[in-house]
């Protein structure tokens, strides 16, 4: 209990050495700059106390339980009993399908649960009045999550380069932005920033690093990490996908019903 209270303190005094800064730059500028007083000056001290005690305890959180957590997970799918044999006794990348699922539906769930995916899918489906539905799209971007982490759990298992990867996915994105509907292509470039969050990241990085120690022959250094640019890329294509989709349905939907017309 000691060694937590004293953690916790660390952590306190590291967070509050980050966040006073930002303060500091906010309150001189609305006071010698814009020359006024700050308003709700008791909200803005109890938020600003809120802050630095939220993140101090999410960053005691990460250290404590997500990090590990990964970490186990990572090496305990990787034993002989989960990835067993093939063949001749040689193990392979068919062996360890157990950790794409793994890394498919924990990409899922994170991003499902994502604060700033929220917060965009929400405003996304006010500007659009209606249009852009909350569920839709956070159900896309989380398919796309979750592709993205099979893919590059696969990627670490067998070893292959992170850039070829990469360079094929936005070569996808960008023959995607030509075709796709010009009014969702800056929503979907946004759905791969805020999968990179307070949620996602820590689970991702730390399942990418646990993998990459736990499967023969990888450098956690070198494989461990890139699964979070995987992360921030598929659910632009996914976004985009779905993109195309509606409107093509919606095409096809139009063409019918003028048919109809035609005939009558």
């Amino acid at each position: 209990m000691i060694d937590f209270a004293m953690d916790l303190l660390l952590v306190l005094f590291y967070t509050l050495r980050d966040v006073l800064p930002i303060l500091l730059l906010i309150v001189v500028f609305q006071v010698f700059v814009l020359k006024k007083p700050i308003p709700h000056l008791k909200k803005v001290i109890l938020g600003s106390i809120y802050v630095v005690l939220g993140l101090a305890l999410f960053l005691m959180g990460l250290e404590k339980a997500l990090f590990p957590l990964g970490k186990i997970m990572a090496s305990q799918l990787t034993e002989p009993e989960f990835i067993g044999k093939v063949g001749d006794g040689t193990l392979n990348w068919m062996s360890y399908y157990w950790i794409y699922i793994f890394a498919a539906l924990i990409g899922f769930a994170t991003t499902i649960a994502e604060p700033s995916l929220i917060a965009v899918a929400i405003k996304a489906n006010e500007v659009s009045a209606g249009t852009i539905s909350q569920k839709g799209l956070r159900i896309t971007v989380a398919l796309g999550v979750a592709f993205a982490l099979a893919l590059g759990t696969f990627r670490i298992v067998t070893g292959t380069p992170l850039f070829v990867y990469i360079m094929a996915g936005y070569i996808i994105v960008i023959i995607q932005t030509i075709f796709a509907p010009k009014k969702l292509i800056a929503l979907a470039y946004d759905s791969g920033g805020v999968t990179t969050s307070t949620v996602t990241v820590p689970i991702v990085a730390a399942l990418g690093l646990g993998l990459s120690s736990a499967v023969p022959g990888r450098n956690p250094a070198i494989d461990g990490f890139g699964l979070i640019a995987f992360a921030s890329l598929f659910p632009i294509v996914a976004v985009l996908g779905y993109a195309q989709f509606m409107e093509l349905k919606i095409r096809i939907l139009n063409k019918k019903i003028k048919e109809e017309d035609d005939a009558i």
